[in-house]
Order: C-alpha cells, then structure tokens, then sequence
C-alpha cells in the first residue's frame, strides 16, 4: 500500500508547548518533519488527512530522571513516608547483585513502559557495563563508592561507558556521567566527574538536597545518613562533615563548572541555594513529584526555582520509590496538587524544559515548523482552554499514549 511521504495531522486541540493551545488545529508532516503547525483548513491539507479526532497533540514526553534498572519491581520498596536514609539501606539490601543481563532485560522493559505512555526522551541512570542503551535515551553511567576501590571501579566504567558510546554529534550523544549523592561520592571523586564531564562535553546529573537528613551530614557528619553510612561499614569521618562554610553552595557551584548539569530532587533547597543555581544557566533542577510525595517530603519548591528563573525538568525516578515509569501521571500529579503552578508551566516542565535539561531542544519537547514530528495524544472532549485542563488532569493517566504514525 503506497503512502504519500506528507501527511496531515488533524486534531481537536493543538498544544505547541511555545504559545496558546489551538482548537480544531493540524501539522502537516512531510518525511517525520512538522511544516505547518495551524487552525484546520480544508485547502491547507497536504497528503493523507489522518484526523485523530478528541485528542489534543502534545510534543512527546520528556523524562529527566528515571533509573530503569528497577523496572522489574511491582511495587515501591519499603513504605511511604520512611526515612530516605533507611529506604536506600532497604534498596541495597533488596537488590543484592544483579548481573548485568538481568539489569539489561529490567532497562528495556522500563523503556516500553514508559515510551508506551508517551515518553519520547528519556535520561536513565545506569549501573554500568550497560551492553545497549535504548533509542532516545542518555544513558548517565552512575558513579559513587566512598572507598577508594569502589569509586576508582565506578569511575573506570563510567569512562568506559562514555568512550564506546562517543559522538561527533552532541546533540546526538547518548551517554553522560552522574556522581550519585553527596552522601556516597566524595569530593575527590565528584571532581573527578567533574573534569571528565567537562572534558569529553557530556552531561552530568546528580541527587543534590534530596532531604533535611542530607544536610545534617555535610554540615555536621551527623543524623540519619551517618547512622545509615556507619552500619554500612563505610568511614564516615572521613569524609563529614564537608570543610565548606555552606556544602550545598559549594556543590552547586562545582556542579556549574560541567557543561550541562541535572540538578536531581532538590527537595531541601533553601532560599541562598536557589539563587546559587540562579546564578548557573547551564543548570536544570528535574522534579519527582509522586517520589517526593511517597517520602512525605515538605512542599517542594518548584515555585520558587520557577520565579529564580531556573529551568525545572519532571521525572519519575525509579518503580523502586514511585507506582509506575508513567511521565503523564507526574504532570497530573501536579495539576491537582499545585495549583500555585498554571497548567502551562505543568505541560512545559514534562516536554520543553525536560528537553532543554537535555541539549535535546531541537529535536524534542515543542510542536515547532521545522521538529522531528515526535508528537503525542492525550483524550479530551474540551471545546475551551479551561475544560482542556480540567480533562487533562482528570483524565486516565493511559490517556496519553504515542500517536499513530504512517
């Protein structure tokens, strides 16, 4: 069956993520390129006309944080509300040694998960040697070991991971580096991931202010995390509390210093570590809001890093500490929740800003003449902007699902 290389997308709202949401609108796409983004109009149609009636299109999702390695877990590890410290004790315990086919076979079934529910870009958190890593996704090779062994093996692979997964194309390169936790990569080693960030220009992502407990430890080597590191068997000493006067200040600005970096959670963040970010472009911060609700964590501050003008990416983290890889379910997790937040800072943080954390802007996150037609529906029978939201957080989280594509 012969298809026309053009077709015109039909739908009953158009969400280009930059400008107003267009009723009745069309795309026309021509090879997998978006060349007219507008209001329905019978003489503009080019090629087939596939009208996909009550949906709005939205750009595909964009996942700034997840680690698909857990995505063999039916439900979250431990219990709601527990403490973060004793959750990831639980998590190592839980998981034990996976090879490293299991943890291949656990990534691509969380990667069809998630593009299944609308997710076209991904940034996963690996445990390297990782043998293939999933399309439209960066694969952060994650580093930590508060022994010298440990962090020089972690280290090791990383590089590894990011030589066999080199590009020319910076756009297009697929794997980056993530110190994991102040509270489990030590200065030295952060540096270390630092310098090859900066010399092989990938990305960088690491878990920064993920709760009060975090804090305690580097400013004074004491609390839940220590208690957690000591029954590890780990020197705590050693390392905490951190000589720097403000330890989280200090780290963002280290973090400022890689090319792009993803600032994960930052749940704790204060007023001073804000404007520090601020003060750093090249820095995103990615926001887990249905993690940060199981922790029970005071109110995250994604207003405020708003208002301070930093970019602020969504993700799901893990199945380990969240019910699915759904992105669709963080937007409307927020839509009903924050209401301090207008729903189209909601739909930008899960495409846009997820893109833009990335380097991917312009491949991904908008419905823009010119893009790749990475598109998505999302059910809604809205006939005016208000109801569109109202559909759109009250909707089946399944609503939102990969738009069929001749």
């Amino acid at each position: 069956m012969h298809h026309s290389s053009k077709q015109t997308y039909r739908a009953r709202w158009l969400l280009p993520i930059d400008g107003d949401p267009i009723p009745n609108g069309m795309i026309v796409v021509d090879s997998g390129i978006m060349t007219l983004i507008r209001p329905f109009q019978d003489s503009q149609v080019e090629g087939d006309l596939v009208d996909l009636g009550d949906v709005g299109i939205l750009p595909g999702l964009v996942n700034a944080h997840t680690h698909l390695e857990f995505s063999d877990l039916a439900q979250p590890i431990g219990q709601a509300g527990m403490e973060l410290a004793d959750w990831i004790r639980e998590v190592i315990a839980t998981r034990g040694m996976v090879d490293t086919d299991t943890r291949q076979k656990h990534v691509l079934k969380g990667h069809a998960e998630a593009t299944g529910s609308g997710t076209q870009l991904i940034a996963d958190i690996v445990t390297t040697p990782l043998e293939t890593i999933p399309r439209n996704t960066i694969a952060f090779a994650e580093v930590l070991g508060l022994s010298q062994a440990r962090g020089d093996e972690r280290m090791a692979q990383a590089e590894q991971h990011l030589e066999k997964n080199a590009s020319p194309d910076l756009q297009r390169r697929p794997a980056a580096i993530s110190p994991h936790a102040p509270y489990s990569t030590p200065l030295p080693l952060l540096n270390r991931c630092i310098e090859t960030a900066k010399r092989l220009q990938v990305l960088l992502a690491m878990h920064v202010a993920e709760s009060p407990a975090e804090r305690e430890l580097l400013n004074h080597g004491t609390g839940p995390f220590a208690e957690s590191l000591h029954a590890l068997g780990l020197p705590v000493d050693q390392f905490f509390p951190w000589a720097a006067p403000s330890p989280l200040v200090h780290l963002i600005d280290l973090l400022g210093e890689a090319p792009r970096t993803l600032i994960v959670h930052g749940n704790d963040l204060n007023e001073s570590e804000i404007q520090r970010i601020a003060s750093h472009p090249n820095c995103s911060v990615v926001y887990c809001p249905r993690t940060h609700h199981f922790f029970g964590h005071s109110q995250h501050p994604v207003a405020e890093l708003q208002a301070a003008g930093i970019n602020v990416a969504l993700g799901t983290d893990s199945r380990a500490s969240n019910p699915d890889l759904n992105l669709w379910s963080e937007a409307q997790h927020l839509l009903r929740h924050r209401q301090d937040l207008s729903p189209t800072q909601v739909l930008r943080m899960a495409t846009a800003n997820g893109a833009e954390a990335l380097g991917r802007s312009t491949t991904h996150g908008r419905l823009a003449v010119g893009m790749p037609a990475n598109f998505i529906t999302v059910a809604t029978q809205a006939d005016r902007v208000d109801q569109l939201w109202s559909d759109f957080s009250s909707n089946s989280s399944s609503s939102a699902r990969p738009a069929p594509h001749n």
